[in-house]
């Protein structure tokens, strides 16, 4: 910001507490008066105002000069810097007495007790397998006696995604309403490449990026034996780059980019910046209904497209009463009495249901002995 330049509210309000008066008069007429939409356990009163001042943020990410064009927290000289820290620094500056905590880590960081201190939780995640690990947590958080849910052991999801200029926000109850793993169908599949094309006839900039990655990477091992591909590492990224571009010049393909390497590897959604404010508020708006009970909350699911005009539309979610994550149910498995052990260790790992992902402990009970065997699953190519 220029020298003398008056200070914008995005970039924290007018005065140096980037507070200013009659900033939450818009909120007070929703919590200080009753309406024909409050929830049922709505009380109004000045303090219904006084809200929540203690915030986790969790991102693995760094600022990269692509997102300034898409998330209005950041700025230029940011690039390179922890998301999470920036963001808790922006907020902190803003909203007077808050207090927002950055952590630079995955979500699978963090344990059980973590997650059980907070009344809501609100996820971003760009990818199916997050969204799944931390479904699973919250049932895991779930307490039952004799066999009716305990409401106060459930944790609010909050959950909202974008592509392109499409999206969708959800509120999932744990134990209540449809999970993660209820709805799993509705997730595109990734996308995906046949192996006799990427490796004898590639015709886009994508097949040369994808026989790098799956079959040069691992035969050459550029940064060691047995150093994984980061699609966070600039410096992988590049070799990858580099070696697409050998492989396209042999086949007169062209479009291979930096940008485009990045986005196969790292499997990059396209996001726009409107699509994502719309989502977000969406998202901010259910945390506002949920902590506050001044309206009732989203039930259950919201799509929203404006590729060509715009539509929106809510609908219920049911649960699956086999889900394999919250229906509580033993999930049955049938094995002839011939079966040999590698079977069924081949249907566990195969078993997209099932959910079970690499380095998964499995506890398994038998009537021969009282103590459970550990068993932990490693996928081999």
């Amino acid at each position: 910001m220029a020298d003398g330049e008056e200070p914008m509210a995005v970039d924290g309000g007018c005065g140096d507490t980037g507070d200013w008066e009659g900033r939450w008069n818009h909120v007070k007429k929703f919590l200080e008066r009753s309406g024909p939409f409050t929830h049922p356990d709505f009380e109004p009163s000045t303090e219904a105002l006084s809200g929540f001042r203690q915030i986790h943020v969790i991102d693995m990410d760094t600022i990269d000069v692509s997102n300034l064009n898409r998330q209005f927290l950041f700025r230029p000289k940011d690039i390179g810097r922890p998301k999470a820290e920036v963001a808790a620094e922006f907020l902190n500056d803003r909203v007077p007495n808050c207090n927002v905590v950055p952590h630079f880590n995955k979500i699978q960081d963090f344990n059980d007790t973590f997650y059980r201190q907070f009344h809501i939780i609100v996820c971003g995640l760009d990818s199916i397998i997050a969204r799944r690990w931390i479904n699973g947590m919250l049932i895991s958080l779930l307490n039952y006696e004799d066999g009716v849910l305990d409401p106060s052991s459930i944790v609010p999801l909050i959950d909202g995604g974008t592509e392109g200029f499409k999206g969708n926000a959800r509120v999932i109850l744990p134990g209540m309403t449809a999970c993660i793993e209820c709805t799993l169908e509705l997730y595109p599949p990734q996308v995906n490449f046949p192996m006799c094309t990427i490796a004898s006839m590639p015709r886009l900039p994508e097949h040369c990026i994808e026989y790098v990655r799956m079959l040069q990477w691992p035969k050459e091992q550029p940064f060691g034996e047995g150093v994984p591909l980061d699609g966070d590492d600039p410096e992988h990224i590049q070799w990858i780059f580099q070696k697409s571009l050998e492989r396209a010049s042999q086949y007169n393909i062209r479009g291979v980019t930096y940008r485009l390497t990045q986005g196969v590897v790292k499997r990059i959604i396209p996001a726009v910046a409107s699509t994502n404010a719309v989502i977000a508020a969406v998202c901010a708006t259910e945390v506002f209904k949920i902590a506050t009970s001044a309206y009732i909350p989203l039930n259950n699911y919201l799509v929203f497209n404006d590729v060509d005009g715009l539509y929106t539309y809510t609908f219920e979610a049911e649960r699956k009463e086999n889900c394999p994550a919250c229906s509580q149910l033993p999930q049955n498995i049938q094995f002839s009495p011939s079966a040999k052990l590698q079977e069924v260790l081949d249907y566990l790992t195969n078993s997209a249901s099932l959910g079970l992902v690499d380095g998964q402990e499995l506890a398994v009970a038998d009537v021969t002995t009282p103590q459970t065997v550990l068993f932990k699953l490693h996928f081999t190519s």
